[in-house]
């Protein structure tokens, strides 16, 4: 793995890390500081999707709704890489987290990517789907 990489996951996988266990203990504000605000930014979720920063704040306002308590979460790398101003990593997002008064585990194919910006990383696409065998699990009322 080159340099520019191993800086790039560095600075990104723990502050991701943190964010995702604090949007499934139901506070969206770390994952919201980790997106960049300037378009173009796209989400297409596993269970939600939207495009544009003024639909992605309330998209995370309301996943975080979904969730009464992180459990573990693990973002495991399958590959990253950085260039420049522009990095990606493609992983598996592996959660439980209590949901609807329950503890619930379930496992995300997941590809984000990143532009720096004012010499920070931001994220700018998260794609997110369930592995074609995976049980989809209820994360909110629409899905239950």
């Amino acid at each position: 793995m080159n340099p520019e990489t191993e800086a790039f996951l560095a600075e990104m996988v723990p502050a991701q890390s943190a964010a995702d266990t604090e949007i499934h203990n139901g506070d969206p504000l770390p994952r919201i500081a980790l997106w960049s605000h300037h378009d173009p930014v796209s989400l297409f979720g596993a269970n939600l999707t939207a495009n544009g920063w003024s639909d992605l704040e309330p998209s995370f306002h309301e996943v975080a709704s979904w969730f009464g308590g992180s459990i573990a979460w693990d973002f495991e790398i399958v590959h990253a890489q950085a260039s420049g101003d522009l990095a990606y990593t493609v992983a598996f997002e592996n959660t439980e987290a209590v949901t609807g008064g329950a503890p619930r585990k379930y496992r995300l194919r997941v590809t984000h990517l990143y532009r720096r910006e004012n010499g920070r990383w931001k994220i700018i696409h998260r794609h997110a789907d369930y592995e074609p065998d995976e049980a989809r699990p209820a994360l909110n009322d629409q899905q239950q």
